[in-house]
């Protein structure tokens, strides 16, 4: 009668409570030790990432139980920053849990070089100036041509970002470019540019040759008004196209005069 009112009352299933709680935390220790116990010294292959931005490859390797560590970064032009490049350990290898994983990637911002670590541009040729900033990963493009008597395709202006950076009297050492930016150049032509238009009228036919010659103009027709019996000697009086003080004219342009062989009479 006793035992059956004990196995009724609140004290033994209380007691009964106590034990299943304590077999519980017995069973979940056991399942935990055997988890370790088999996980231990287990290996597992190591992903893929390269190839993957740096914020979403951490991700997946913490849930892996990974860790990736940063050891070196460099810039590649057309590239976004944070691409990992490469990876060691390499993507397949079996590894252990916790293994930290060495990446490279590219950086976020571009290296810059100072103007005055470029190879010198002014007064050079275009082409191979080109070429040399090309191996820098800088490119070079023809903004427009000037007139120079000195040799044709040489550089005399560089802007940057529109900003003259370079000139014969202009060199700005400290400007900072990019790896991948672009230098825009004026470069020297014999044919192009512009003067102001001259006024050959009363000049001896010579000295409106030498004018013109100086002004990198050219003689056009040449219009005998009457008898011109030695063309050393004429003069000019009158030309196409008019003068105009106002006006300019581009170099090469040719110049048509009329001539008389004697000094006109409008003329001091």
């Amino acid at each position: 009668m006793k035992i059956l009112q004990f196995l009724t009352s609140k004290a033994f299933f209380k007691q009964l409570l106590y034990i299943a709680i304590f077999l519980g935390v017995i069973l979940f220790a056991v399942l935990m030790w055997l988890k370790f116990y088999t996980n231990h010294g287990q290996k597992l292959a190591l992903p893929d990432y390269v190839g993957e931005q740096l914020d979403d490859a951490r991700t997946d390797a913490e849930d892996k139980t990974f860790q990736i560590l940063v050891n070196d970064s460099i810039h590649i032009v057309g590239k976004p920053g944070g691409q990992i490049l490469d990876q060691n350990p390499k993507p397949g290898s079996e590894v252990k849990e916790g293994r930290k994983i060495y990446v490279r990637t590219t950086k976020y911002n571009s290296d810059q070089y100072p103007l005055s670590k470029l190879p010198q541009l002014y007064g050079n040729d275009f082409d191979q100036k080109k070429r040399e900033l090309k191996f820098q990963e800088i490119d070079a493009v023809i903004k427009d041509y000037k007139y120079d008597p000195a040799e044709p395709n040489h550089i005399l202006e560089v802007y940057y970002k529109g900003e003259k950076i370079v000139s014969s009297t202009v060199f700005k050492k400290s400007t900072m470019i990019e790896k991948g930016g672009t230098l825009e150049m004026v470069l020297s032509s014999r044919g192009g540019g512009e003067t102001d238009l001259p006024d050959l009228k009363c000049y001896s036919y010579p000295e409106a040759v030498f004018y013109l010659e100086q002004l990198k103009l050219k003689v056009g027709n040449v219009n005998k008004l009457g008898t011109v019996t030695n063309l050393d000697s004429a003069y000019v009086v009158s030309q196409n196209p008019a003068f105009d003080p106002i006006k300019t004219i581009e170099r090469g342009t040719p110049i048509d005069i009329s001539v008389q062989q004697f000094k006109p009479s409008s003329c001091n």
